[in-house]
């Protein structure tokens, strides 16, 4: 069982949770989040809450294949306005900020987000890790090969299960030595991977294990689910689900998603399959 401490908030993993995303960009892959006025954004966050979302996690900046970085200026703009409102709204609630800047932390830190998603793992703004350290927050790493303009310009691996866990087993040890408690792995499916790399990174998730750390699945409505169908990210929620239950069944502890009420209930019927198994496990 994992147990991670946001700011003195307790979240236990004994459970998958479900990460509920909000993305206040106008040019996100999946265009069912278009952005919204903040009286909107903070009743979607209670709407995800209420469904079953342990986590918001809040982003200003598209990452989508070939998107173009803006400034940690105009992504404050952007998300600083929805986490304060959310946090006066709602407390308890735990805001997870999507950013890879350092600055953005720590003024959504300042405004009430207690966990930091940095899809660069420090890699983009060498400061991310230490200020991480210093705000004391959990901290999610995401391997990405390459940067959001270019990661899926032919990407190549000689084995991309024992690449990626030899980059977190490295990346690891640099968060031990910056003091950072409470790290999060992100395999990165659909960062510089092809459709044949994220399903076996997703058919080889438990070999993520042996870290001994939480694993965040991303997998909502991406390229991966909605190019292998055939059809648009908007009608990829079926195929979202079945690409859930297969993180579940392989030890994601935190699925990040864009509609929660359907992971939810994913959680919770790999739970009672695992519970009915002799051995209490799907392994």
């Amino acid at each position: 069982m994992f147990t991670i401490n946001c700011n003195g908030k307790i979240l236990e993993l004994d459970q998958p949770v479900v990460m509920g995303i909000i993305n206040c960009t106008p040019d996100s892959f999946y265009q069912g989040h278009l952005p919204l006025p903040v009286v909107e954004l903070v009743a979607m966050a209670e709407k995800m809450v209420a469904e079953g979302a342990a986590i918001i996690d809040i982003g200003g900046q598209s990452t989508r294949p070939g998107s173009k970085m803006i400034s940690p200026e105009e992504e404050m703009d952007r998300v600083l306005p929805v986490i304060e409102a959310i946090h006066q709204k709602d407390p308890a609630m735990i805001i997870s900020v999507d950013t890879f800047y350092s600055s953005v932390a720590r003024a959504a830190s300042r405004a009430g987000a207690s966990m930091v998603n940095d899809i660069s793992a420090g890699s983009i703004d060498s400061n991310m890790l230490p200020t991480v350290s210093a705000l004391n927050m959990p901290y999610i790493a995401m391997h990405m090969k390459g940067s959001p303009d270019t990661m899926q310009i032919r990407p190549v691996y000689g084995n991309v299960v024992e690449e990626v866990l030899d980059f977190f087993i490295g990346m690891q040890e640099e968060c031990r030595k910056e003091g950072i408690n409470d790290l999060i792995i992100d395999p990165g499916f659909g960062f510089g991977k092809t459709i044949e790399h994220n399903f076996t990174l997703l058919r080889n998730l438990s070999a993520f294990r042996i870290l001994g750390k939480p694993v965040l699945a991303g997998l909502s409505r991406k390229s991966t689910v909605y190019k292998t169908l055939g059809v648009s990210a908007s009608e990829a929620l079926n195929g979202t689900t079945v690409m859930n239950t297969l993180a579940l069944l392989n030890g994601a502890s935190i699925l990040r998603v864009h509609d929660v009420k359907e992971a939810k209930e994913a959680v919770t019927l790999i739970n009672a399959y695992k519970e009915a198994l002799p051995d209490g496990s799907a392994s």
